[in-house]
């Protein structure tokens, strides 16, 4: 039986810590990278969603990325577009307005918590690159083999 819930780490982020600057609006507004640590083998592809929960919109979308190939790692600093040929050909939904990782920036002065989650899935998501994150929830439900999530904080 696999386990539902998917263990990763973060570069340079603690569970509940601070969110680093240079993955933030604040700094280089890089993608970190995921190491993950026990992956189903029935995984086919990984997916990441970045929200902002302290945000008036609920949960409001900072990033989407979908059919990433599973496996170990995913890298940091991925490339802005649609489609992102580095990685498979893995898909970037829109978030933020966006088909790009966009980091923390909140109002000064406030502080924020944002979360990661990573999905480990048994299919490649046959989406649109102008979903959003609800589309690809929908496309995923069924499919989703684990879970697992990250938050922290930024002011």
């Amino acid at each position: 039986m696999t386990n539902k819930t998917l263990d990763f780490v973060c570069d340079g982020m603690e569970n509940g810590g601070r969110f680093p600057v240079e993955h933030t609006g604040r700094g280089r507004d890089a993608s970190p990278g995921f190491s993950i640590r026990n992956l189903s083998p029935e995984a086919k592809t990984l997916a990441v969603t970045l929200e902002d929960l302290s945000h008036p919109v609920k949960n409001f979308t900072h990033w989407v990325i979908w059919n990433i190939p599973a496996g170990g790692q995913i890298r940091g600093g991925i490339p802005a577009g649609k489609r992102v040929p580095e990685l498979g050909g893995a898909c970037q939904g829109i978030g933020y307005g966006f088909h790009r990782y966009a980091g923390p920036k909140p109002p000064k002065g406030k502080t924020h918590t944002y979360r990661f989650t990573v999905y480990a899935l048994d299919c490649e998501m046959r989406l649109s690159p102008r979903s959003l994150k609800s589309a690809f929830l929908r496309g995923a439900k069924g499919h989703i083999l684990q879970t697992g999530s990250i938050t922290a904080d930024f002011e």
